[in-house]
């Protein structure tokens, strides 16, 4: 079979004109913003691993009502939480003080604050029946028989690998697209095993990778912010680049004011890798959150993610009282880059950017 032919075949089942995902950041998205990217001709996406069924369903019914295009839906395929009261409880007792800066006082005890796909058997059936599109995984892979009711709805699948293995995996499981996240990415990384080895793969080598490799569509992701990074991301082999900090100031998202500012500020040149804040490993701005997680006397952090639950109420604490230093400000390595206008015209502008750019190369390639 030509990998040209299928590459094509899939993208025209998906009614893309623009080779452009907008990340499905949990958290961030909101119908608006994945109805406003979809409607130009790119795949808009909505997070819902961090939501239960009734919301999921609410949030994609509201995003069905703003577009006839295909959008992304993405759940979270994390290994459900092993709760460890010593560690919750020296992690509680560590951050005590912190929260009694904000005249407030840590959870008395750590929450699986939302529930892993592998683990939501009603997730799976309000999918099948609302059938979006695109369903994607992250952090991992659902059982083949939730894969298989997925495509007998009709659904796509895209699956994140961080390495090669992971990419075999996903297609050995079904994954119909593969999403190349490189370590630039902003938000949590998608590895599948947290306990494993890393290889720390860059957008560019992983991308080019995974095109060359398997038989399916790539969309890379992971420091893509304008059409010239969208360019070399299709010219590694990509047929389309994913990106999420890139939409994170648009106006459409439900992020608070201070990431706005911050990430919209000289603040964002700076991003760390922390687990402080979830649990799991993810790219934040340096705030006062991530400074705090690599202090020398940090006890171990809880499992992801009842980390969250210590997590966001110190952020709900501290921004009461006007700090939002706390907040999971996820950001990739290309944050400065970050533009704030609305989502429809920054789909529009990242389309002639890349077009652009691609004319730029080819005159340069015929001199």
């Amino acid at each position: 079979m030509n990998t040209n032919t299928t590459r094509m075949r899939l993208l025209d089942r998906l009614q893309l004109t623009k080779p452009i995902v907008q990340a499905p950041m949990a958290g961030v998205t909101t119908p608006a913003l994945a109805a406003a990217v979809s409607n130009e001709g790119g795949l808009g996406s909505l997070g819902i691993g961090a939501m239960n069924v009734e919301t999921a369903r609410k949030t994609l019914r509201e995003t069905k009502a703003l577009t006839g295009k295909p959008f992304n839906v993405n759940v979270f395929c994390h290994q459900p939480a092993q709760p460890d009261a010593d560690v919750d409880r020296h992690w509680t007792d560590w951050l005590a003080p912190r929260f009694a800066q904000f005249g407030a006082k840590p959870p008395q005890t750590l929450k699986e604050i939302y529930v892993s796909f592998l683990d939501d058997p009603a997730m799976l059936a309000m999918l099948i029946e609302e059938h979006p599109a695109v369903v994607s995984f992250h952090f991992g892979l659902p059982p083949r028989a939730a894969i298989d009711a997925l495509h007998a709805a009709g659904i796509v699948l895209f699956a994140s690998a961080t390495n090669l293995d992971e990419a075999a995996q996903a297609v050995a499981a079904g994954a119909d697209v593969l999403v190349a996240q490189g370590i630039e990415a902003g938000g949590h990384r998608g590895v599948f095993d947290p306990d494993g080895r890393d290889p720390l793969l860059g957008t560019f080598a992983l991308t080019r990778l995974l095109a060359s490799g398997f038989d399916v569509p790539v969309v890379a992701a992971g420091g893509i912010m304008d059409g010239a990074g969208i360019a070399a991301a299709l010219a590694l082999g990509a047929q389309a680049a994913q990106l999420g900090t890139a939409f994170v100031a648009c106006p459409e998202t439900s992020i608070d004011e201070g990431y706005r500012r911050t990430l919209l500020s000289e603040s964002a040149r700076q991003t760390t890798f922390t687990t402080a804040i979830s649990g799991r490993l993810a790219r934040s701005i340096v705030n006062r959150f991530t400074t705090l997680g690599e202090a020398p006397d940090k006890p171990e952090v809880p499992a992801y993610p009842m980390a969250y639950d210590a997590g966001k109420a110190l952020n709900a604490a501290a921004k009461a009282h006007g700090e939002p230093g706390y907040g999971a400000q996820w950001a990739g390595q290309a944050a400065p880059l970050a533009r704030a206008m609305p989502a429809a015209e920054l789909t529009r502008t990242l389309q002639r950017e890349t077009e652009a750019a691609v004319a730029a190369l080819r005159a340069r390639l015929a001199q």
